[in-house]
């Protein structure tokens, strides 16, 4: 048996101003064929998950290439053409094959295409023909389309957000594709709209007990996979929004059926998934009230939700950064403030050197201004780096500055992400657990890392130009009503 894998993913906000082209993806991960390093990657683990199982000896295993963008605006045309045709291409050479196992995002929109998953996907069934399994993991924030269910035998996504079970989900999704291929069994796709758009964070009720419930159903009777997309807020596509994936042993009605029950269940959620969030001035008072406790030993993490380069957007805001000057809170750790111009002139100035610098709010409007401040340039490094589970996520060229008179020190870097760990900081000469607040940028991918150092994790609305309210939100692509766009989208009585 013959299997061939690749991966092709990033995660587009559409109302983004960061246009994500080749340097984009070879700045975040790029691995040729055979290259691909032996820890996973959020949207490549099923590369080192077939490996593992190769070890058993009863198959080929024909890698292509794996790439994957941080989260940014629209993908120009030529990147994902060229990049989706080096994929091909590699299939092509590796035919014939029994099996295709492809890591995805799903939420991938280039110009001219809104849906490049689909794209992808139909390209390579037409490449293999009917006969041949195709299965593919995907991130929950993403679009699922008739076409990628056409194209597909076997599909799951991550069940966990902040999503640390990714690992885990391509292990699964690559078992039902490898028992597909040697006819043990015939997977067959089922898939109920929810009509519905909202931030379904699994690190509390009700999703943390519906997820736990998924689990213990995959498995018994002719259940295969259960997954649950959340849908991606910042997404301007036809399908936006909330859908339950059944995949069952050639059992469709079976599959429908559950999918259904399931979906209207997720459906009456909502409203009341969200994370309870407080303005930034609410959450300074709850965090100077902590820091004046005798009893607090751990620092208050602030995670500021939507200025989070994870969601697509700059990450170079400074509403809450320039809220705790005001608030004269002084022991404080940033992670991060994308400014690739700040982090020139630190390289520059050097470690040691104290300079004017002006920092963030370059990208835009609605993150705030620019902050004009004396520094002290505290670190410099060409490749910093943070963990994300096993994987390692990189920073790119980064610097650590101080505002002079204070020991607020924010992290500056060159390659856009989220906050994922705490090693963000230590790996940068910064001990996060002496600091009385850590602010973070990120909406719940931060939570399990930060959870065991926190002495509370506080959900900051800090403003920013990322779409978080779908009311106000001019989606022009939808083709459906949702909710909250449409109050009652099922006509329910």
């Amino acid at each position: 048996m013959r299997v061939f894998v690749a991966s092709l993913a990033t995660e587009t906000n559409t109302f983004s101003p960061v246009p994500t082209d080749l340097s984009a993806f070879k700045a975040a991960f790029y691995a040729p064929p055979g290259q691909h390093p032996p820890t996973p990657t959020l949207c490549s683990a099923v590369v080192p998950a077939l490996r593992s199982r190769r070890a058993d000896g009863d198959f080929e295993l024909v890698e292509g290439t794996c790439t994957w963008a941080e989260p940014g605006g629209l993908v120009k045309r030529q990147t994902y053409e060229e990049l989706r045709d080096e994929i091909l291409e590699q299939l092509r050479a590796a035919m014939p094959v029994d099996a295709v196992v492809m890591g995805l995002h799903g939420a991938m929109v280039a110009q001219g295409y809104d849906d490049c998953e689909g794209d992808l996907l139909s390209h390579i069934r037409d490449c293999v023909g009917p006969d041949v399994v195709i299965g593919a993991t995907f991130d929950p924030h993403s679009h699922l389309t008739a076409q990628r269910v056409r194209s597909l035998d076997a599909m799951n996504a991550f069940l966990e957000f902040p999503h640390t079970d990714f690992m885990e989900r391509a292990q699964q999704l690559v078992d039902i594709v490898l028992r597909a291929a040697r006819r043990d069994i015939k997977p067959v796709i089922s898939t109920f709209d929810c009509r519905m758009i909202d931030v379904l964070p699994t690190s509390q009720q009700p999703l943390r007990g519906f997820v736990d419930r998924i689990v213990a159903l995959q498995g018994t009777g002719r259940i295969l996979s259960i997954s649950l997309i959340h849908g991606f807020l910042a997404g301007n596509v036809a399908d936006l929004g909330t859908q339950v994936v059944v995949v069952t042993d050639n059992d469709p009605d079976g599959g429908e059926h559950l999918a259904h029950d399931l979906g209207m269940e997720v459906f009456g959620f909502r409203g009341s998934t969200r994370m309870h969030t407080l303005s930034p001035e609410q959450a300074i008072t709850r965090a100077r009230d902590a820091i004046a406790d005798p009893a607090t030993t751990a620092p208050v993490v602030l995670a500021d939700i939507w200025d989070n380069p994870g969601g697509g957007v700059a990450g170079d805001g400074t509403l809450l950064l320039s809220a705790l000057i005001d608030a004269g809170i002084d022991n404080v750790g940033i992670a991060t403030i994308w400014d690739p111009i700040a982090v020139a002139f630190c390289k520059a100035a050097g470690i040691g050197a104290r300079i004017h610098l002006r920092i963030g709010g370059k990208a835009g409007p609605g993150g705030g201004d620019p902050i004009d401040a004396d520094v002290e340039v505290r670190n410099v490094v060409d490749a910093a780096w943070q963990s994300f589970g096993e994987s390692r996520v990189p920073l790119g060229a980064s610097a650590v500055i101080r505002i002079a008179g204070t020991h607020i020190d924010i992290i500056v870097n060159t390659n856009r992400t989220q906050c994922f760990e705490p090693d963000i900081f230590s790996n940068l000469g910064i001990d996060p657990t002496a600091k009385d607040v850590l602010v973070v940028k990120s909406t719940n991918h931060f939570y399990a890392g930060f959870i065991g150092i926190a002495a509370a994790v506080l959900y900051v609305d800090a403003g920013t130009h990322y779409p978080s309210d779908p009311k106000r939100t001019r989606y022009t692509k939808l083709t459906r009503g949702i909710w909250p766009i449409v109050e009652n989208p099922h006509d329910m009585t």
